[in-house]
């Protein structure tokens, strides 16, 4: 008998590492590869010793080598310790939504119903993007409160990655089964006749994380694209200024267009993941968001959207990796 496990690719270790202070996205092998290839680029950057950089590089590579094994632990450590001020939230329930987003999953569940009839009840962005109400004011007044609740407790927070300080692994706080719920019953629905070229009708892991955005602390966030097939992006607050998020082309494409659009509280934009995209400083206030990548193995499995070569599979011994998988033979039912 065989069991499926979730898996990372060999390149988490090696590439897309962010160098925040530069903005730039590097690979490092070894100090004598990355000298070669980015001392050039440091330089026009303002970096007077790419040299500097390295000890940071380390770091990070070291980090992600123990990333899996340090986010397991940090969530068993949480789910003992950590006492919610809102436990009624950790499980999905219909009074979260709002009414309109509900309406919109009942019809995209309706057989028969077609993009065309889905974006007449959406709103409709450039290449493919769409935005729409997904939860109420009030849970997502509810839902800061919690997080801000968790903040300002004493337990290990593990942030979402290099380029999000100081946001928070909704996994590791014990959200994993209210993100698996709004990804299946609710945003698969809508995927399935959006994106059904990118895996949006076998979506079957995410990583869901919240990001802030403080003066003084990250304001901005680089040009990227994500480690995902579809990207569902909510707005929990309004109460900050400026802050637009811009969008360009798909990863692979050639084009300079830039669009850009202003988020609302309780609003869900969601795009594919690899279409690239950023946002602009805030300039006052605080924001959050969540963002939630959902992530098709079926896709993935063949090509590794961060190497681009089929994927080196390593699996992991608990969560979803990276959403690759692979088929294990269980030696003791073999035997």
């Amino acid at each position: 008998m065989s069991k499926t496990k979730f898996c990372i690719c060999q390149c988490f270790f090696t590439k897309n590492l962010f160098v925040k202070q530069y903005k730039l996205h590097v690979t490092y092998l070894n100090r004598g590869q990355f000298l070669q290839e980015y001392s050039e680029t440091l330089h026009s950057q303002g970096c007077s010793d790419p040299e500097a950089v390295i000890s940071e590089l380390e770091s990070e590579v070291t980090r992600r080598k123990n990333f899996h094994k340090d986010s397991w632990s940090r969530q068993v450590q949480i789910a003992k310790e950590y006492e919610p001020l809102h436990p009624h939230l950790y499980r999905l329930q219909r009074s979260f939504l709002d009414p309109k987003f509900i309406s919109l999953v009942d019809l995209a569940k309706t057989p028969g119903t077609t993009v065309e009839e889905l974006s007449k009840v959406m709103k409709q962005h450039q290449q493919r993007m769409y935005s729409f109400p997904v939860f109420t004011s009030e849970f997502c007044q509810t839902f800061l409160s919690e997080l801000t609740n968790f903040e300002e407790s004493p337990l290990p927070k593990g942030r979402p990655n290099t380029m999000n300080r100081y946001g928070i692994n909704l996994g590791e706080l014990g959200f994993d089964n209210f993100v698996t719920s709004l990804r299946n019953d609710f945003i698969t629905p809508l995927t399935r006749i959006l994106y059904p070229d990118w895996g949006g009708d076998c979506l079957d892991s995410h990583k869901a994380f919240i990001v802030k955005y403080e003066v003084g602390k990250d304001v901005d966030l680089n040009y990227h694209f994500d480690n995902a097939e579809v990207t569902l992006n909510v707005a929990l607050n309004d109460d900050y200024y400026d802050g637009e998020i811009y969008f360009g082309p798909m990863r692979t494409e050639e084009s300079s267009k830039v669009t850009g659009i202003a988020h609302q509280i309780g609003v869900g934009l969601l795009h594919r993941a690899q279409q690239m995209h950023g946002a602009l400083p805030i300039s006052e206030g605080i924001r959050y968001n969540l963002i939630l990548w959902m992530r098709s193995s079926a896709i993935r499995n063949e090509l590794c959207p961060m190497c681009n070569e089929k994927p080196t599979l390593i699996p992991v011994e608990n969560g979803f990796g990276d959403g690759f998988t692979v088929n294990e033979v269980d030696i003791c039912c073999a035997s």
